[in-house]
């Protein structure tokens, strides 16, 4: 069921400059710029990537404490927001601020295909807390 709770209004925070490329093996090589850091009330600071390419938009990956448990999440971790893929609640009331909500964090394609490559989440993408919320993993393709 869907919790009202998990959903959030958070300002993104100026980050240091930070890039990384990562290879597809067949969209060729996604470019990743950090943008920010929003901190989530209760869950910690998550990192915010602009995507140079696929599509462009914005990328916030997320790996909790119930990553790679039974009845938990993909180990690699969930897509919060992927506007390339319509995962993209908006803005928030100011420019600066995006909504989070936690209910439609889902796995990436690589959860349900090895062939496929998927960025998982970096280190300022991996909390401590659990997240009950948004989409488990079975481990079954």
């Amino acid at each position: 069921p869907y919790d009202p709770d998990w959903r959030f209004e958070v300002a993104v925070q100026p980050a240091q400059p930070k890039h990384m490329d990562f290879e597809t093996g067949t969209d060729g090589i996604v470019p990743f710029d950090l943008i920010g850091i929003a901190d989530v009330p209760g869950v910690g600071p998550l990192d915010v990537w602009k995507l140079g390419s696929y599509g462009g938009g914005i990328f916030v990956p997320v790996k909790d404490a119930l990553a790679g448990h039974p009845d938990g999440t993909y180990g690699g971790g969930r897509y919060l927001i992927d506007t390339i893929k319509g995962a993209d609640l908006g803005r928030g009331s100011t420019p600066d601020s995006l909504v989070l909500d936690f209910n439609f964090a889902y796995n990436p394609s690589c959860a349900y295909d090895p062939e496929w490559a998927c960025p998982l989440a970096q280190a300022g993408n991996r909390v401590a807390v659990e997240i009950p919320v948004g989409e488990r993993y079975s481990g079954i393709y």
